[in-house]
């Protein structure tokens, strides 16, 4: 069902210090969020954007819609699907949002006696792009066409140093204000200097591939319940049609409908447990005209028609089961 594609790691081979120094950084990075969590769940900190995980258990499968960010497990292992493509990564790794992408997240490796632990840092699209500027790292490796949104890369002494000091600011709040964005410059300045950087870095290249997408991606957010024509949505980002889908699914592995779809599903589903309402003035809220087209694309995508499908939510909600 799966493209299961293993991505090769552009990283230096590590020398043996630097792979001590590596496992080392990785013990205190969950010791540090085991320490800074209590019971299971996503926890918003008091850093901004910063968010720690906790999860004892194996759950089901968690459909969201991630904003650029930098995530970072320092124990177990979690699978993320985008698309039919499969990325799975554990403490030897970190997995980069460069999109706003639409995916379905797995937590496969935990247990009471061994958490999942993991750390979310939401990136600033605007401190991005004038990093990547100030670097002068807004260009592509020659030839190819621009990757996914989502990438693995090594985690490096270099980057768990700061990640470390960020999580040691929470047990110091006074110090968050002034601190906290000096180390998050640096978390970000590490992305953008590794191998994999030039990803987000073409989100500062005016005209790229990438921002163009971008640009796509806000206006399919902001407007998932419209009927929108794929001519309108080319012609805002000065592409063809066929271009346009290319360039899309080259990214978000998806066409700009499927995309499209995916929020409509998604938004429907949490209105239904948020605000305890029924499919069809769900379905109708995000744009379906038709409740049998709805039920059966909610239920092809989530594995159940939806009235089944939130009754299982929420009983996972009370018997604490859920983290995003």
């Amino acid at each position: 069902m799966f493209n299961f594609t293993v991505h090769p790691s552009n990283a230096s081979i590590p020398t043996s210090d630097d792979a001590l120094r590596v496992t080392v950084l990785k013990a205190e990075l969950a010791a540090s969020i085991a320490r800074l969590t209590q019971g299971d769940g996503a926890f918003e900190t008091a850093i901004p954007r910063l968010i720690l995980g906790k999860v004892s258990r194996i759950l089901h499968p968690v459909h969201t819609v991630y904003e650029p960010a930098l995530c970072v497990i320092a124990q177990g292992s979690k699978r993320v699907l985008l698309g039919d493509d499969v990325y799975v990564y554990d403490p030897s790794q970190y997995l980069v949002f460069a999109q706003n992408l639409p995916v379905v997240g797995q937590v496969i490796d935990a247990s009471p006696e061994c958490p999942h632990l993991a750390m979310r840092l939401n990136l600033d699209v605007r401190e991005i792009t004038a990093l990547a500027l100030e670097l002068g790292l807004a260009g592509k490796p020659s030839g190819g066409d621009v990757g996914r949104g989502i990438y693995t890369s090594d985690n490096t002494v270099a980057l768990l140093e700061p990640l470390l000091r960020l999580l040691a600011l929470l047990e110091t709040p006074e110090d968050i204000p002034t601190l906290s964005p000096l180390v998050t410059r640096e978390i970000v300045y590490r992305l953008l200097k590794s191998p994999d950087g030039w990803r987000l870095a073409q989100l500062a290249l005016v005209e790229s591939h990438s921002q163009r997408v971008a640009q796509v991606i806000e206006v399919l957010r902001k407007r998932y319940a419209e009927s929108l024509r794929m001519q309108d949505l080319a012609r805002q980002v000065h592409w063809s049609v066929s271009a346009l889908h290319h360039h899309f699914k080259a990214i978000t592995a998806m066409s700009p409908l499927q995309y499209q779809k995916q929020l409509r599903l998604q938004e429907a589903r949490r209105v239904m447990l948020s605000e305890n309402i029924d499919a069809a003035a769900a379905g109708h809220r995000v744009g379906y005209e038709s409740q049998f087209q709805f039920n059966r694309e909610y239920s092809r995508f989530f594995g159940a028609p939806p009235a089944r499908d939130i009754k299982r939510l929420r009983e996972q909600q009370a018997t604490g089961g859920m983290s995003g």
